[in-house]
């Protein structure tokens, strides 16, 4: 069915077809990372989209699993590393009124985080703040970073973890996040329900022409 297809519908034996109730997520792009709401304060990233799509968000709404591991090759072509050395992977499942919305991932080097919450599994944040203000802490203020999005069909963990609907694509993301001098501090790879999240990027926009002439 086209409409099953497309996410509009829901399918399931005994209770036939249904419209899906469609209240998505407000995924903010630059403001999400506003140092104020980190640095200052004690909202995350995530919680920062709860905030701005007027929802609730409790601390258990984060899970995670943190292991060290061989740097993947995404992973260790971000971070510049060689093949075989090994990286903290920081695996969170983020869920909405006990829905999985998301995963993310980061892959951090151990010189970073050792010996700091990132490398703690207790559910919820990494304390106050979170992981960027984490590292902050440690000394690696995030000065830049670069997102990536691209579509594609979910795999059959994903589909079991998510629940899309049938045919519904997921979303992923590559987060790259540098220090002022160019350190990498972060990689990380998230995935996306795709029907559980409208993102929003609000951005000056940039005009190389000013203040640069020619000689």
């Amino acid at each position: 069915m086209a409409l099953e297809a497309e996410g509009l519908v829901t399918s399931s034996r005994g209770h036939g077809t249904v419209v899906r109730q469609r209240r998505p997520l407000k995924r903010l792009g630059v403001s999400r990372y506003d140092k104020a709401k980190w640095r200052d304060g004690d909202e995350v990233a995530f919680i920062a989209d709860r905030v701005a799509s007027g929802r609730a968000h409790k601390r258990d709404d984060q899970t995670q699993t943190v292991t060290r591991v061989e740097a993947p090759p995404a992973a260790a072509a971000a971070h510049g590393l060689a093949p075989g050395s090994h990286v903290y992977a920081r695996a969170r499942v983020v869920r909405e009124a006990g829905q999985p919305t998301h995963t993310l991932t980061s892959y951090y080097r151990p010189e970073h985080v050792e010996g700091t919450c990132l490398v703690d599994p207790s559910p919820g944040p990494a304390g106050r703040g979170g992981g960027f203000r984490v590292l902050y802490d440690a000394g690696y203020e995030i000065d830049r970073m670069r997102e990536e999005l691209f579509a594609r069909a979910a795999t059959p963990e994903e589909s079991k973890l998510l629940m899309p609907a049938g045919g519904e694509p997921v979303v992923e993301l590559h987060r790259t996040v540098y220090t002022a001098d160019g350190t990498v501090v972060e990689f990380a790879i998230g995935v996306h329900a795709a029907s559980r999240f409208t993102w929003s990027y609000d951005f000056d926009v940039p005009d190389s022409a000013q203040g640069g002439g020619t000689t």
